[in-house]
């Protein structure tokens, strides 16, 4: 598309969020906490205020929220029993950097609701809790190495920030990728500590492990490979990858730092039937609140217990983090609430109402995930696989979908992720699907006029 051509003229004022980012570049690197945030468009927004579906930002614009936060909003912005508990919490002590009865209740709460969970330890951030769950499989099995999948992401940590993103000059053969560090600054040599293979091929993991097993601790994998292309396993992979790793003696970890609480209550393992050796779960957990949790069977984790394999960190189980969690967790299992039939519905709907919106104004369009986490984007292909498959996305078109959908008061993700929560109406849906209708419709339009 001609950038000129097509760029979209703004309705909305953002002088002030403009004016606040300028100011905090004089103290924050690029104005920003995480980089992540820094290719919102136009620029990198700032909010005052979140509730429900809905956030509100300093020039006093409204948007109907489809980011939530990057996924931890499950329960929308600011509800009402989370923010009630977490004041219950700190009303007794912020941080104890010791026991608490609430964290033995979040744990034995998660050990009753995920498959593997025989054993819990908690962390702040996902990241953390990946690069736990690589050392505890490193310390079990004695094996230096692990399999990451391409595409898939757990984390900003060296060890796993490879093959994240490559492009495909960079990517190496299909059957046998390159590790592509995602970032300067790698760790020389880390490239040589992990194993990339292409997700959904399991003769190829079968392969890897028949001829490498005795290097390989892990495999560690995003058992719906959420962050590029939502593609869901194949039908007998998860099950393929358990059977491989049963046989060679590796640890299979699941990164449901997205699924997790998202598509079940148990996250992707009880939905698949399919259960890790290990897994890490966060984002969702406690509302927006900084905790994230590694699980496993004992006998791994009796690694951790007995302080021969270690994991710290003072702020873990943080009062108020708990408390959040905690609370989100009874929302997500009251039965009068009935939150999961609520999130696939929605999310079903919506999934659907873009898929047709955008086909029906002449888009080739690929609208695909699971329930309340979805991605789309513009592509001919009819169904992605894999990593490879998404590099087939226009994302120049995209960025122009959601620049148009902002106009509109419709909040995305720029890489095409879009997260349902329960706190989004029917009506919130199909306003959603009304302004996408009138995106396609524009964009359309507009390549008529430019071709």
């Amino acid at each position: 598309m001609n950038s000129e051509n097509s760029r979209v003229k703004t309705l909305k004022s953002y002088a002030k969020s403009l004016e606040f980012l300028e100011e905090a570049r004089h103290s924050l690197a690029g104005g920003v906490s995480s980089q992540f945030r820094a290719g919102e468009i136009p620029h990198p927004l700032f909010y005052a205020r979140a509730e429900g579906a809905r956030l509100w930002d300093v020039d006093g614009n409204e948007f109907l929220d489809f980011t939530l936060s990057q996924g931890p909003m499950l329960l929308g912005h600011s509800h009402p029993a989370v923010l009630q508990a977490v004041c219950e919490a700190i009303s007794s002590g912020q941080l104890y950097a010791a026991q608490h009865s609430a964290e033995v209740e979040l744990a034995e709460t998660l050990k009753r609701l995920i498959p593997c969970a025989e054993l819990v330890r908690f962390s702040l951030s996902g990241s953390e809790a990946v690069h736990a769950a690589l050392r505890v499989s490193r310390a079990y099995t004695r094996r230096p190495k692990f399999i990451k999948f391409e595409g898939h992401y757990h984390g900003w940590f060296d060890n796993v920030s490879f093959s994240v993103s490559p492009s495909l000059s960079e990517a190496g053969p299909p059957d046998n990728p390159s590790p592509v560090p995602w970032t300067q600054g790698i760790s020389p040599g880390l490239d040589g500590q992990l194993i990339i293979c292409p997700w959904n091929d399991l003769e190829r993991v079968q392969t890897v492990l028949r001829k490498r097993a005795a290097e390989v601790a892990a495999v560690i994998m995003e058992p719906v490979m959420c962050n590029n292309g939502c593609i869901l396993p194949n039908p007998g992979f998860l099950e393929g990858v358990r059977e491989a790793c049963d046989r060679h003696g590796v640890a299979l970890i699941f990164d449901e730092v997205i699924t997790g609480f998202r598509i079940s209550p148990g996250g992707a393992q009880k939905y698949f039937g399919v259960v890790p050796d290990l897994a890490v779960f966060g984002k969702a957990m406690a509302s927006g609140f900084p905790v994230s949790a590694i699980v496993g069977k004992r006998e791994i984790m009796d690694r951790i217990a007995s302080g021969g394999c270690i994991h710290a960190g003072t702020l873990n189980a943080q009062n108020a983090a708990v408390a959040a969690a905690l609370a989100t967790l009874r929302e997500l299992q009251n039965p009068e609430r009935d939150a999961y039939t609520k999130l696939f519905k929605l999310g079903d709907h919506l999934r659907e109402g873009l898929q047709k919106a955008g086909t029906e104004a002449g888009h080739k369009i690929l609208v695909q995930g699971i329930g309340p986490v979805f991605h789309a984007g513009f592509t001919e292909l009819k169904k992605a696989t894999n990593y490879r498959d998404t590099l087939s996305y226009d994302k120049a078109k995209y960025g122009e979908f959601c620049s148009r959908m902002r106009e509109r008061g419709i909040r995305l993700i720029g890489r095409g992720l879009w997260y349902v929560s329960t706190a989004h109406t029917l009506e919130d849906i199909e306003q959603c699907i009304k302004a996408a209708r009138e995106s396609f419709a524009e964009i359309s339009k507009l390549n008529k006029q430019t071709s």
